[in-house]
């Protein structure tokens, strides 16, 4: 009853005569007591915004997430969202401390010097003090909401009706999943439950960040850390948004700028392990001394995406052929890697991706934004029938927010330049010729265990082939030029047994030179040869002929 009355409040009850099952009866909202002297209301986006934020801080949570999915919302409803703040009354300090003291089943004195119970911040999950440890040291304490588990579990219990619903009653529900959005938000919330699991997100990221000079991560103090209790290092610096207290404090904003969207490019190529919930209010900037640049000082590690090999594969070839324009490439990237369906034209995909993408190149470097590129792309793959995966979501609205925090200290930045050396490196590393060394290098022990199958098993592939036991089943008529290509398959299939072979072989005599040295130095001679055979004979065998 309290989310009908909010949504007659701000006239949202009409949504529900837009379903089919009551479409028919849409007459009757016009007979409902509270409509017969109904009052303007603003734009339906404002509207759902002051539903949620009336609804409750779970609910604002799930507008903030629900934002992302801009790949189905439309734009007006996604950046109202967006606006969602998650600013939520404290609970008491007394409270929090006999939440710290149960966890650690002593008290607060005995663990800290001193406890301010006065929080610094609130938010619906969490909310934080300072504190200092007996050794002297500064922390800050994020301790867990009191009931917030069953408050979350059933405002999410809710939502799934809601959701089912919409499934069951809107086509357009059917079409959009929205069950899926809230199981992904149930999982995501819940995760934001456990301290613990915060904690060692900031562990990886501090120690991916260990040597940098551009980025610093606050240290956990895990002597101190509780399933519901997060205790860390409290960092000092300048609020990335306070634009006057960085120049005042001598802050070069162009190259803070530009390290910025170095370091999270850094997170996805080279550590595909990066923060997704990057907001000013979330970095902080450590003014450099000495002539030293400024450093990053990221907080609440809550939200952390995570990218698979495949994910980077997609991002960085579809980034470099979307560089040079090669609209092409891309359709044809989508399609061969099973992205969307292999009967997909690759001509009118081609054509949609040039759709989008020309009028946004055709702007001015500093008007390019990365973000909405992606968001555009997903948005016409969507169209052909691509199933867009959370993770690269996450990507997207997180670049977005690294854009409008880059732009907001230099509105000039060009997010291209300063994104490439990290796009190149990745592909310098995964690869090429040292890509497959690294491989092989890592595989050689387990190859040193199947060696001595792999001279039978190279004849017997040869004999299946002289034998002609390979066959190729066709009912084209073009028979002379179906053996045709059976023969060159087979001389193909030759050379790529034997390229194989020898570059399992210069692996296995690179593998057998390092257990033997028990160091790794220059390669042998014979791993030379042996493996620039083998790339030979793999040049041999895939090389396309012209015709």
């Amino acid at each position: 009853m309290a989310i009908q009355r909010i949504m007659i409040r701000h006239g949202l009850d009409e949504l529900l005569f837009t379903t089919p099952l009551l479409r028919s009866l849409s007459f009757l909202l016009y007979l409902l007591p509270w409509n017969w002297f109904r009052k303007e209301h603003g734009p339906r986006a404002i509207r759902l915004r002051m539903v949620l934020e009336q609804l409750g801080p779970i609910f604002i949570k799930f507008g903030q997430i629900l934002s992302t999915r801009r790949d189905f919302l439309p734009d007006d409803i996604a950046e109202e969202l967006a606006q969602l703040q998650d600013n939520v009354a404290p609970f008491p300090g007394e409270l929090a401390r006999s939440i710290v003291e149960k966890a650690y089943g002593s008290s607060v004195a005995e663990m800290f010097r001193d406890f301010d119970e006065n929080p610094l911040a609130s938010a619906s999950i969490a909310q934080v003090h300072a504190a200092t440890l007996q050794d002297g040291r500064e922390v800050i304490v994020k301790v867990v909401r009191p009931n917030i588990k069953k408050t979350i579990e059933r405002d999410i219990g809710l939502m799934k009706i809601l959701a089912h619903a919409a499934e069951r009653y809107s086509s357009q529900g059917k079409e959009l999943h929205p069950t899926g959005v809230v199981e992904e938000f149930e999982k995501t919330i819940l995760d934001e439950l456990d301290m613990m699991r915060e904690a060692a997100n900031a562990s990886q990221l501090r120690r991916n960040f260990a040597d940098s000079p551009k980025m610093y991560v606050p240290e956990i103090v895990w002597s101190h850390t509780r399933q519901n209790v997060l205790v860390m290092e409290r960092v000092s610096g300048i609020p990335i948004g306070n634009i006057s207290e960085l120049r005042t404090a001598g802050v070069d904003l162009h190259q803070l700028a530009e390290t910025g969207v170095e370091i999270f490019f850094t997170q996805i190529f080279r550590d595909h392990f990066f923060h997704a919930d990057i907001h000013p209010g979330n970095i902080f900037v450590k003014p450099g001394t000495n002539g030293a640049p400024a450093m990053y000082a990221p907080v609440d590690f809550g939200i952390m995406g995570s990218l698979s090999e495949f994910d980077q594969r997609y991002l960085s070839e579809n980034f470099s052929a979307l560089l040079d324009k090669n609209y092409r490439k891309v359709a044809e990237l989508h399609v061969e890697s099973g992205w969307v369906p292999k009967d997909t034209r690759v001509d009118e995909f081609e054509f949609a991706i040039r759709t989008v993408c020309e009028p946004i190149f055709d702007r001015p470097v500093k008007e390019i934004s990365v973000g909405s590129l992606l968001l555009r792309l997903f948005q016409t793959a969507r169209r052909f029938h691509m199933k867009i995966l959370p993770q690269l979501l996450l990507l997207q609205k997180t670049i977005v927010n690294v854009e409008g925090i880059g732009r907001q200290l230099d509105p000039d930045l060009d997010l291209w330049r300063a994104a490439r050396p990290s796009l190149e490196a990745w592909m310098r590393d995964r690869v090429g010729f040292r890509s497959m060394l690294r491989s092989t290098r890592q595989n050689a022990p387990a190859w040193l265990d199947r060696l001595p199958e792999l001279p039978s098993m190279t004849f017997e592939i040869l004999d299946h082939i002289r034998a002609g036991k390979l066959q190729v089943v066709s009912s084209e008529p073009e028979l002379k030029e179906i053996r045709y290509e059976i023969e060159r398959m087979h001389r193909r299939l030759v050379f790529a047994v034997i390229g194989v072979g020898l570059i399992i072989g210069a692996g296995v005599l690179n593998g057998v030179s390092i257990q033997t040295s028990r160091m790794v130095g220059p390669l042998p001679l014979s791993v030379w040869i042996l493996g620039g055979a083998g790339v030979v004979a793999l040049f041999a065998a895939f090389r396309r002929r012209r015709i």
